[in-house]
């Protein structure tokens, strides 16, 4: 857990903060977010995913996590989930149950929580935390987050401003999709040293420097615990950084993405 200074005030209550919930694979956590200081309130609470993730069980267990933290009132909720969300749809479905594609996923939760639930991407959630609270926080320029993991998942920031689902995991690069070469997964499966999974990874983040020219990279996802390992290997032109509010950065980025939604 994050701890949360003596004396400090959330920003929303009197020590209420906003409910973020982040769906992964293995397991559904949620907390309440001191919006301030992007700081967790409480421990998170876990709930392991429903085997086959079907939105009505998930949905369940969103609704589960809201009451576990009555404290947060009425108020919004942020919910991330790991495919496309386009208006409250989502509209992929890569390891998840295919009924959630074109389903108002935002309605359902709204529904199951009783409360106003704003849903958007994982990554682009963990995106922008970091970029309002984490390594990204003061750039002004361009932002990319990639989150390095199962998979490879991307959020990219203009100015603060979010451009959602870029899904940049799925470019393909050297005559193969980057992600089941570069991934996290991938380093694992291969046997890869961190210096042969660093060349991987240092082609793609000089593609992406081609296509996009940002002036900052976030490698998030499981292995920015590990920076110290990798981040010696990694030689482009832009500046990189491992992310810092690592597994809490889901909870942080839909709480907020929630918040400002609510206006």
């Amino acid at each position: 857990m994050t701890k949360v200074a003596k004396g400090s005030v959330p920003v929303s209550s009197p020590a209420s903060g906003v409910l973020g919930i982040d769906i992964g694979g293995s397991g559904i956590k949620g907390a309440p977010v001191n919006l301030s200081t992007g700081e967790l309130l409480t421990e998170r609470v876990r709930i392991p995913t429903p085997e086959g993730a079907k939105p009505g069980d998930v949905a369940a267990v969103v609704a589960q996590l809201a009451a576990q933290f009555p404290e947060t009132g009425g108020g919004p909720i942020g919910v991330t989930f790991p495919g496309i969300v386009r208006g409250g749809l989502t509209l992929s479905a890569a390891n998840v149950d295919k009924g959630w594609i074109g389903l108002d996923a935002d309605a359902l939760f709204t529904r199951a929580a009783g409360r106003p639930v704003t849903l958007l991407n994982d990554a682009d959630a963990a995106g922008v935390a970091e970029a309002r609270y984490g390594a990204g926080a003061g750039v002004k320029g361009v932002v990319m987050l990639l989150t390095f993991g199962t998979g490879i998942g991307s959020a990219l920031m203009n100015g603060g401003v979010l451009v959602p689902n870029t899904e940049l995991g799925h470019l393909e690069f050297g005559g193969r999709e980057v992600e089941p070469w570069a991934s996290g997964a991938a380093k694992d499966r291969e046997n890869l040293t961190w210096k042969q999974w660093g060349k991987r990874v240092t082609e793609y983040l000089e593609y992406l420097e081609r296509l996009f020219s940002p002036d900052l990279f976030i490698i998030g996802g499981g292995l920015s615990k590990k920076s110290d390992k990798w981040m010696e290997y990694l030689s482009v032109k832009t500046p990189i950084k491992p992310a810092t509010l690592q597994n809490e950065a889901g909870i942080v980025g839909a709480a907020l993405t929630a918040s400002e939604r609510a206006g």
